[in-house]
């Protein structure tokens, strides 16, 4: 006959459990054990504020809550922590229902595209259904479960609604499994349904142990190792694009052992710039759309890719126009198969940092061709030269991005984390920014978010508080999404932040005049206007409580950037730029489609380039 077991509970609310559940998971850092939650972003509603909110109250010791200003803005500070931590910490947000909620999509399409963890906890409707329909409940004509949280569901990795208390133990497991997988690793989105949020029920006290997560490090496939070595010991000009997995894996030391043992020249992706430091001597700088000539020229004549931890973006591959050579080969080493397969790639599924240092020993005595690597080593040099004079200081009325980036890089150096995210900056700042140590890059360009950047900054702070953390924006991103400004004062959180105002969208109107098009809506004096903005940068960032500055020149602008070092928090500098320039050297062509018909001739001459470019593409 069996013999009953019993279990000891504890009753808790679903809200009280998921708190007390979070503060339980760990992760070990540089031999430490840590909180895996670096906290929770929350913005209170009747859909959360009773019970999530009391929750939080309840573990606010060990579980801290901020206060934001913006649901999108919190998420972005949130993402930005974990990209910061390499993926080895992560943060929750909690909103109310309806615009709470949805306000938080775009941040999680972010976390999604950029394969970021984020616990988002948005409230949802009445599980029982009697108040409905409730304060901000959409209602479906045809059905009657849907709810405004479906919208997270293309977006997330895992989604779960909780419509029973007892839901939440499968529902948190889940998610800390996607969240710490390599593989699957993006936002996770848990609906709570707020009158669920209230109840309780009789937890089980395991579900609250303490547990410690830990990065797994998947082995190559046996064949796909003998495949992928084979083709190494056969290329005779080689290249590694290094992508944001190889500092998610902590792989820069294995990456520069494996390009230094076998004279491999190294590209960066936007994701991945930083897995080596800019002076190394194989470190080619970025790669593509926005590349220098150093790595776009190794690119055009490569035989092999090694692509690490990458999933080959249009910007990276320029539209898969960049690579020239008929019998190019793709190793795909990535921890996600459906990246490592890409462009009829050869697959080897697997960790960065273990396969770098499995091909590192398989490969010993084999190196690149001497003279491949010394055309990488001559045309670094060159673009070096190119590079200072795009970055140099400048007297002209209103400078260029790439000016504005050779001050801040003189006056802060490559010891600060450099913020960015959309816009002509990231391209700039791709090609010109020279970063010192991994993770002294942050830039979020696989969604391109504008409004990411100083949110972003907020979370960068928040992981790494001992840094000097730089945001450069552009004033259209400012205008988008400023308010965590406010956040960071609150919290002691000082950031640096640049506003380059070139009284527009310079970067979208550039394109809009390469692709044929009249400068139209893009700038502010090309828009439907009564009468122009005057808008006070420096005003608007003072009334929420930062020190701000404008200045008129490159050379007050690099006494500003000083002179902020010593300011007791977050500090803004305002200059105005030149909405045209932009380095010319460097870059590859984008595939940005034009119209086949037009009554502009402008249009129909850039309708002909374009056919002419679409021939380099690679169609498989």
């Amino acid at each position: 006959m069996s013999q009953m077991t019993s279990q000891k509970t504890i009753r808790l609310t679903m809200a009280q459990a998921a708190a007390r559940f979070m503060t339980a998971q760990m992760t070990v850092i540089d031999d430490e054990t840590v909180p895996i939650f670096g906290g929770v972003f929350a913005i209170f509603g009747h859909g959360n504020v009773a019970g999530v909110g009391e929750a939080l109250y309840g573990v606010k010791d060990t579980l801290p809550t901020y206060r934001a200003q913006n649901e999108q803005g919190m998420a972005n500070a949130a993402i930005a922590f974990a990209k910061a931590s390499f993926r080895r910490r992560f943060m929750a947000c909690t909103t109310s229902i309806g615009p709470g909620a949805l306000n938080m999509v775009t941040a999680a399409a972010l976390a999604h595209v950029n394969r970021l963890p984020v616990l988002l906890l948005p409230g949802d409707v009445f599980a029982n259904r009697l108040p409905d329909p409730v304060l901000q409940q959409m209602e479906d004509f045809g059905d009657g479960t849907a709810t405004v949280n479906d919208c997270f569901k293309p977006v997330s990795r895992y989604f779960d609604r909780i419509t029973r208390p007892e839901q939440i133990i499968p529902a948190l497991r889940r998610a800390m499994a996607v969240l710490t997988d390599p593989a699957d690793c993006g936002p996770v989105t848990l609906s709570l349904c707020q009158d669920v949020q209230a109840e309780a029920y009789d937890y089980p006290e395991s579900f609250f142990e303490e547990k410690v997560w830990h990065i797994r490090r998947q082995m190559p496939d046996a064949d796909e190792f003998a495949d992928a070595a084979t083709a190494l010991l056969q290329a005779k000009k080689p290249v590694i694009i290094a992508g944001g997995g190889v500092l998610y894996s902590g792989a820069s030391d294995a990456l520069a052992a494996f390009a230094e043992q076998h004279g491999v020249p190294v590209l960066e992706t936007q994701a991945g710039k930083s897995s080596l430091p800019h002076d190394h001597s194989l470190n080619m700088g970025s790669v593509g759309v926005t590349g220098t000539s150093a790595s776009n020229a190794l690119a055009e004549e490569s035989d092999l890719v090694l692509a690490v931890g990458t999933r080959l973006q249009d910007f990276t591959t320029g539209s898969w126009a960049l690579f020239k050579n008929d019998n190019l080969k793709i190793i795909g080493l990535n921890v996600q198969p459906f990246d490592a397969t890409k462009h009829r790639a050869l697959p080897l599924v697997g960790d960065a940092r273990v396969g770098l240092r499995a091909l590192d020993q398989a490969l010993t005595g084999w190196e690149a061709d001497p003279a491949w690597t010394a055309k990488a080593g001559a045309g670094k040099i060159e673009w070096l030269k190119a590079a200072d004079r795009a970055t140099a200081t400048t007297n002209s009325a209103l400078p260029s991005d790439a000016q504005v980036i050779g001050a801040v890089q003189r006056a802060r150096g490559s010891d600060s984390i450099l913020v960015c995210a959309a816009g002509g900056l990231p391209g700039e700042l791709h090609k010109l920014w020279q970063q010192g140590a991994p993770g002294s890059y942050h830039m979020e360009y696989g969604f391109s978010t504008m409004g990411y950047e100083i949110a972003g900054g907020l979370g960068v702070k928040l992981a790494r508080p001992d840094a000097d953390v730089i945001v450069m924006v552009g004033d259209g991103s400012y205008m988008m999404l400023n308010s965590e400004i406010a956040s960071s004062i609150m919290l002691g959180a000082k950031l640096t932040i640049v506003v380059l105002d070139n009284a527009g969208y310079g970067c979208i109107n550039r394109l809009q005049m390469a692709t044929g098009g009249a400068n139209f809506n893009n700038l502010l004096k090309d828009t439907n206007h009564v009468t122009l903005p005057g808008i006070d940068f420096v005003a608007h960032a003072g009334s929420m409580g930062a020190i701000a500055r404008k200045v008129g020149s490159i050379g007050e602008l690099e006494a500003a950037l000083k002179a902020a070092e010593a300011d007791d928090r977050t500090s803004v500098i305002v200059i105005d730029t030149d909405p045209l320039i932009t380095t010319d050297e460097g870059g590859h062509w984008w595939d940005v489609a034009v119209p086949e018909v037009s009554d502009r001739p402008q249009v129909n001459a850039a309708r002909e380039a374009y056919v002419t470019a679409l021939k380099a593409q690679r169609a498989g």
